[in-house]
């Protein structure tokens, strides 16, 4: 279906925001987030995980929602209209849109100088370059204990994906890094823990 016609049916009520995070895997991020400070999500597409975020984190945290949100032909995003009305549906804490790449917003916190995040989920580029850059730009800016989930990351019985980069890349690098230790999986989805010490 194209992205114009989706929308239309979107604004009438006929058509879902679409995500490719499973049920079971929100359940999971939602246990993970609740009540966290300061949260980031690389990946928001149409903002249906952000809407679960901004649910379940503390009322006076900010979510970075980060998503490059690319132009179509028309000149605008018709996902960024959806994931703004979506996550707008939910009032607690405050989110800010970072209209960038997971790398290019992780040299932007650091530039800031902000405070350590203390959730952090990754689904934006699946190659094994966009993860590598995605772990490295933001696994050094999160505080002790926190938390960092990545989407498709192994293989589940509805999809087959052992041998994409995002799975190779946490194969081999991520389930090996000392700073971090594996908590949870749910279908495609890991979930890591920074240490205390």
């Amino acid at each position: 279906m194209r992205v114009s016609t989706h929308f239309a049916l979107w604004m009438a009520g006929l058509a879902q925001a679409e995500t490719q995070t499973t049920a079971g895997e929100r359940a999971c991020l939602a246990r993970h987030a609740a009540g966290r400070q300061r949260l980031v999500e690389i990946g928001v597409w149409h903002g249906v995980t952000t809407r679960v975020l901004r649910a379940v984190m503390d009322p006076t945290a900010t979510l970075w929602a980060v998503d490059p949100y690319p132009v179509g032909r028309l000149r605008v995003s018709f996902q960024q209209l959806i994931a703004h009305r979506e996550v707008n549906s939910v009032r607690n804490g405050r989110v800010d849109w970072v209209r960038d790449t997971g790398v290019g917003a992780a040299k932007r916190h650091r530039e800031r100088g902000l405070p350590p995040v203390d959730f952090v989920f990754i689904d934006g580029d699946h190659t094994y370059e966009g993860l590598q850059g995605d772990w490295t730009g933001w696994s050094p800016l999160v505080a002790p204990g926190a938390i960092i989930a990545l989407h498709d990351t192994h293989a589940s019985p509805s999809r087959p994906m052992n041998t994409t980069g995002s799975a190779r890349y946490t194969r081999e690098v991520i389930l090996h890094d000392p700073a971090f230790e594996r908590v949870d999986t749910h279908d495609s989805l890991t979930v890591m823990r920074r240490n205390d010490r």
